[in-house]
C-alpha cells in the first residue's frame, strides 16, 4: 500500500517535471539587439561645432530603446560598436580639457561612461577613434564602464620584438542571457590601427588579424559556453574584401563581411568604422545565412536585428528566425529624462566652445580646398610651419563643407578647421619622397582630364561612367581627408597628364632651389605619418616599418591645439592661401571647378 502511493507519487513527482521541462522548451523567446555605431560623440541633439540643435543623438536612440524595452512580448539587448570618444566637442572636453580644469582630479566619470551606463548599454567594442585619446583616457573609460568594452584582436604585447601577442587587452567576448537564451557577443577592432596611430597611444598592444583571430575564440567559445546565439560586433567595416584575402593580404581594415563568411558560427555580425549602412545576408563557409548590420555613424541610425527563437524539442536545440532593420532617429523624439539628467553638462559644453580665441577679418571655406589651394588648408600649413620649423608641410582639408565666418573665432570653430585629434610629426624625408608623396595625393585627388569640358575631380563610377553615390552624395575616388598639398615649395600640377607625372616642383617657397637628391624636414600629421592614406608608404614607397625611424619628433598635443594657441598669440588673423600651387592648364582646371563644384555641393 505504501510502495504503491510512493510509486504513484513518484510517477505523478515525474510527470510534472517533465510538463515544466517541456513548458520551458516549448517556449517561443523574442530579441531585438540594437546596435549602435561611431556615434563620435552625438550624445546629445545639438551640434556643439555648428552651434545648433539637431533631431538625431544617443538622446532619441535612447527613447527608441526605451520603448522597446517596455515591449512584454520581448527581450531588448543594446550594444555599441565603437568610436565614440572622438567628434564632438563634448568629448574632446571630456577627453582633454576637464582634467585640467579640474586641476589634475581624476575621480571626474567620463560623459560617455555616463551617458552610456545611464542607457544601459549590455556590451561594447572599442574602435580605432576610443585608442585615440590615448592610454590615460581609455584605461580609465573601460573602468567606469558597467559594461564589458570587448576587443579580441587586441592583445597584450609580450615584448618588443615578440609580435605574437599574448591574451586580449579588453575583454575578448561576453555572454548576455535573456529569457532562456543564451547569447555569446565576440568583439573585434579594425587591426588597422597602427598605420594611423602613434605608437605610444597603443603602446602594449598588438592588433591581430580579424579572421585568424575569430577562428580561435569561435572555438573556445562554443566549447566552453554553449551558447543559443553567436553575434560578432566589429568595429570594421563590412565591404567585400574576399578578392584581397584570397591574394593572401591579413589584418585587413574592414573585414566584418570577411570573418561572417569564413568563420562559421556566427549568426549575426554588426559591423561599424565604414560609416555606411549595411542591412545584408551573406553565406559563410558552411552555407549558412549570415545577417550583416551597420548603423553608419552620428547616431543617426540605430540597427536592430529581431530574432525569433523557437525550441525544436526533435534537436533540443533553438531554431532561429533573424532580420535586419534600420532605425532612423530622427524619427523620435530625446527622451525627456535623458535630457533632464544631462542638461548641466550640455550648458558646460556650449560655454566651452562659445570661448573667443581671436579674430578672422576673412570668411574660410573647405569648399575651396576640395579643388584647389585655399586659405582654409594653407591656415594649417602656416601653424604647422611656424610650430615645426620644418622645410615642407603637409596638410588636407579634415572638413568637407565647412565655413568659419570673418568677425569672433570661437573654440567651437576649431572642429571645423581641424576635425582629429591628430599629433604633429617633424618626418625626415628626400627631395624625391616629397614629390611622390605630392604625386600619389593628387593621382588620388584629380581626374585626368581628356580637355576642359571633362571632370576636374576623380569620382567612382560604373561601368557607363556615371558617378556613384555614397550616404547620399556624389562618391570621390578617395576620401577628401587624403587630399593632401604641401607649403614651403612652389610646384604646379598638370591633370592633363597621367597620375604618378603630374607634378613639377620648381623651388622652395623663399627661392631657395628644390633637390631631389637632399633630405629635408617635413611636418605632416600623425595619421599620414603613420601611414595613413598610403602617401608615405604606397607614394613615397617608404617601408611601413621605417617610418618610426623618420620621425625626427613628435608633438604632445594635437594639432586642433596649437592651431587654437596660435590664433589666441597672433589674436587678429588674416587667412589667406599662399598661393605656392596651382593646377594646369589653368582654363581646364577653372571649367572643371565649376562643373563639379555643383555636382557636389549645388545638388
Amino acid at each position: 500500500m505504501t510502495y504503491s502511493i510512493l510509486r504513484r507519487s513518484f510517477t505523478l513527482s515525474l510527470m510534472i517535471c517533465t510538463l515544466v521541462i517541456f513548458a520551458i522548451h516549448a517556449q517561443t523567446v523574442k530579441l531585438k539587439i540594437i546596435e549602435t555605431s561611431d556615434v563620435h560623440g552625438s550624445l546629445f541633439p545639438f551640434d556643439f561645432i555648428n552651434n545648433k540643435e539637431i533631431n538625431t543623438s544617443l538622446a532619441q536612440i535612447y527613447t527608441y530603446v526605451k520603448e522597446q524595452r517596455a515591449e512584454k512580448d520581448q527581450k531588448v539587448v543594446l550594444l555599441d560598436d565603437g568610436d565614440i570618444l572622438q567628434g564632438q566637442p563634448v568629448v574632446y572636453y571630456y577627453n582633454f580639457d576637464l582634467p585640467v580644469r579640474q586641476a589634475g582630479k581624476t575621480n571626474v566619470p567620463h560623459i560617455c561612461s555616463l551617458v552610456m551606463n545611464y542607457m544601459k548599454y549590455d556590451a561594447g567594442t572599442v574602435g580605432n577613434h576610443d585608442i585615440e585619446p590615448g592610454h590615460p583616457v581609455y584605461d580609465k573609460i573601460r573602468k567606469e564602464f558597467n559594461f564589458p568594452w570587448l576587443a579580441a584582436n587586441a592583445v597584450i604585447a609580450r615584448s618588443e620584438k615578440n609580435k605574437t601577442g599574448g591574451e586580449p587587452y579588453f575583454k575578448p567576448y561576453t555572454i548576455i542571457k535573456r529569457d532562456k537564451i543564451k547569447i555569446a557577443v565576440l568583439g573585434m577592432v579594425t587591426p588597422a590601427i597602427p598605420n594611423w596611430l602613434p605608437k605610444d597611444i597603443w603602446k602594449g598592444i598588438i592588433f591581430k588579424d580579424m579572421v585568424e583571430t575569430a577562428e580561435r575564440w569561435i572555438k573556445i567559445i562554443k566549447a566552453k559556453e554553449k551558447p543559443d546565439l553567436i553575434v560578432g560586433l566589429f568595429h570594421s567595416g563590412a565591404e567585400d574584401e574576399g578578392k584581397a584575402y584570397d591574394e593572401g593580404r591579413r589584418e585587413i581594415e574592414n573585414a566584418s563581411r570577411l570573418v561572417a563568411e569564413h568563420v562559421a558560427g556566427f549568426d549575426i555580425v554588426f559591423a561599424g568604422h565604414d560609416h555606411k549602412v549595411w542591412n545584408i545576408s551573406v553565406k559563410n563557409s558552411k552555407g549558412k545565412d549570415v545577417l550583416i548590420l551597420d548603423p553608419a555613424n552620428a547616431a543617426r541610425h540605430a540597427a536592430v536585428a529581431e530574432v525569433v527563437m523557437n525550441y525544436n524539442k526533435t534537436t533540443h536545440s533553438w531554431d532561429k528566425e533573424i532580420k535586419g532593420s534600420i532605425v532612423d532617429s530622427k524619427n523620435y523624439k530625446p527622451d525627456e529624462d535623458y535630457m533632464k539628467r544631462f542638461e548641466p553638462v550640455i550648458e558646460e559644453v556650449k560655454n566651452y566652445v562659445s570661448k573667443p580665441i581671436g579674430t578672422f577679418t576673412k570668411t574660410i571655406s573647405s569648399r575651396q580646398s576640395i579643388f584647389g589651394n585655399s586659405a582654409f588648408v594653407d591656415l594649417i600649413q602656416r601653424v604647422q610651419l611656424d610650430v615645426t620649423h620644418a622645410d615642407v608641410s603637409f596638410a588636407s582639408p579634415l572638413s568637407f563643407n565647412a565655413e568659419i565666418k570673418k568677425g569672433t573665432v570661437y573654440v567651437r570653430d576649431m572642429f571645423n578647421l581641424y576635425k582629429y585629434e591628430n599629433l604633429l610629426y617633424t618626418m625626415e624625408l628626400t627631395g624625391k619622397e616629397i614629390k611622390d608623396y605630392l604625386e600619389y595625393s593628387y593621382g588620388n585627388w584629380f581626374n585626368t582630364m581628356k580637355d576642359a569640358n571633362d571632370h576636374l575631380l576623380k569620382f567612382t563610377t560604373d561601368g557607363n561612367g556615371n558617378i556613384l553615390e555614397v550616404n547620399g552624395r556624389p562618391a570621390l575616388a578617395a576620401s577628401y581627408y587624403n587630399f593632401s598639398s604641401a607649403a614651403g615649395i612652389n610646384y604646379t600640377v598638370d591633370v592633363s597628364k597621367p597620375a604618378g607625372s603630374r607634378i613639377t616642383i620648381t623651388s622652395f617657397s623663399n627661392g631657395k632651389p628644390f633637390e631631389l637628391n637632399k633630405r629635408y624636414t617635413v611636418a605632416v600629421n600623425s595619421y599620414q605619418g603613420n601611414g595613413g592614406g598610403g602617401h608615405l608608404t604606397e607614394g613615397a614607397k617608404i617601408p611601413q616599418k621605417d617610418l618610426a625611424g623618420r620621425v625626427i619628433r613628435s608633438t604632445q598635443k594635437d594639432v586642433r591645439f596649437y592651431l587654437m594657441k596660435w590664433i589666441e598669440q597672433k589674436k587678429t588673423v588674416t587667412p589667406e592661401a599662399l598661393s605656392n600651387w596651382k593646377v594646369v592648364p589653368h582654363d581646364w582646371w577653372e571649367k572643371g571647378r565649376i562643373k563639379d563644384s555643383k555636382i557636389l555641393f549645388e545638388q
